[in-house]
């Protein structure tokens, strides 16, 4: 059975109160629910973790390595500014896929560059919590 982190970095803790123009009206627990269940319908285990802290983001990204077979991974503010995070991500050789619920390239301008996105196999953005499906998806095709 395939094992899969799904990492959510600062602010998204609060999803479903915070700006629901812009994220909805999930909440964190409900993607994490839908995302364990949806993978395992087929055949891969999800366990699930939340920071607004960047060293313990960083210091989750070391513990995958051996345990997970992948990463399902929004970074939230993180992605435009943390190379601390994109380091991680690159040394830990863990195949990890970047995911945000909005389409960060049709935001404000500091929004659209990802410091991350070049280390991870792949981006996916703007499909709501859709896209962390999506992402399990990827990564159980490798």
């Amino acid at each position: 059975m395939k094992k899969i982190l799904l990492m959510n970095g600062p602010n998204l803790n609060l999803l479903g109160v915070r700006e629901p123009d812009v994220y909805g009206t999930v909440t964190l627990a409900d993607i994490e629910r839908e995302v364990r269940a949806y993978a395992a319908e087929r055949g891969a285990e999800v366990d699930c973790f939340q920071s607004n802290h960047e060293g313990a983001l960083i210091d989750r990204l070391h513990e995958a390595r051996g345990v997970y077979d992948g990463i399902v991974y929004n970074p939230g503010a993180h992605t435009h500014y943390s190379y601390a995070l994109r380091d991680a991500v690159s040394s830990i050789d863990v195949p990890t896929v970047e995911v945000h619920l909005s389409d960060i390239e049709a935001r404000e301008k500091f929004r659209r560059v990802s410091v991350i996105a070049p280390v991870c196999v792949a981006q996916i953005k703007g499909k709501g919590k859709e896209g962390y499906k999506e992402a399990v998806d990827v990564l159980l095709a490798l």
